[in-house]
């Protein structure tokens, strides 16, 4: 389990972003394969949720994640709900100690945030489409009407795929400078002529700090390159793999 520091001053809240380390599933979602979704024997899957729930201090009955699907959809955590019933959202917020909120990712950016002083917190899946149209927005602003405050919120940004191993097409890219020309600091020239690296945990660090954010870290840890502690979608489809497993990041209030 690794950890952000500007997270672990937050007084009350626990959190970690979990590699693929520790679990019981195997083959192509060894270990700790987290995501239900994945096509993964459910009885591991939820093993290996327990086991992070309990690294957290936590049961494995107040891990939450929702059913991603690269939306602005945020939903508000006020109890736990069965793994099967999980509501479709890409950020999940509350301020109800002793829930564990999670996000599920393999490539794409999770991130993790708090206002320690007024309690609450939150968890927000941000690839490239749903930081693009608004997650992150959307999830600050429901940690506000919660009672948070955009300044006084600290972010941590997970392992995700990072730019020397993020091509893309002229199309992605001239899409994002049509949002703002500004956009063009998180791509650089990629060895293919007409593709560029992109930046994705640069772009996500910077529509944090513009909602108002100070404290926003990005950890330097590249999932599509780390092979030993990292699921990764794009690895997978280089290789023509059909599936991979998910890695579990998560917050809570302590009790």
């Amino acid at each position: 389990m690794i950890t952000a520091a500007v997270l672990e001053r937050a007084a009350g809240v626990r959190h970690g972003f979990f590699t693929r380390e520790g679990g019981v599933s195997e083959g192509l979602f060894a270990s700790l394969n987290c995501g239900f979704g994945s096509g993964d024997d459910p009885k591991r899957v939820a093993v290996n949720r327990t086991r992070a729930a309990e690294r957290l201090g936590l049961s494995g009955e107040t891990l939450l994640t929702a059913y991603q699907t690269h939306s602005t959809g945020v939903i508000v955590a006020h109890e736990p709900w069965p793994a099967d019933k999980a509501p479709r959202a890409d950020a999940i917020v509350t301020r109800r100690s002793g829930l564990a909120l999670g996000v599920l990712t393999a490539d794409c950016a999770p991130v993790l945030l708090a206002d320690p002083t007024a309690g609450v917190v939150g968890a927000a899946h941000a690839g490239w489409r749903d930081a693009r149209a608004g997650i992150l927005d959307a999830a600050v602003e429901t940690m506000v009407d919660l009672g948070a405050r955009p300044a006084a919120i600290v972010a941590g940004i997970g392992p995700c795929i990072r730019q020397a191993s993020y091509e893309v097409g002229r199309e992605f890219h001239d899409s994002f400078l049509a949002d703002d020309p500004a956009n063009a600091d998180f791509f650089r020239p990629s060895t293919r002529a007409g593709h560029f690296q992109f930046d994705l945990p640069g772009y996500v660090r910077r529509r944090l700090e513009r909602l108002g954010l100070t404290a926003v870290a990005a950890l330097d840890m590249d999932t599509c390159a780390d092979e030993r502690r990292f699921f990764s979608y794009r690895r997978a489809t280089k290789r023509g793999e059909r599936e991979y497993g998910r890695a579990l990041s998560a917050i809570a209030l302590e009790e």
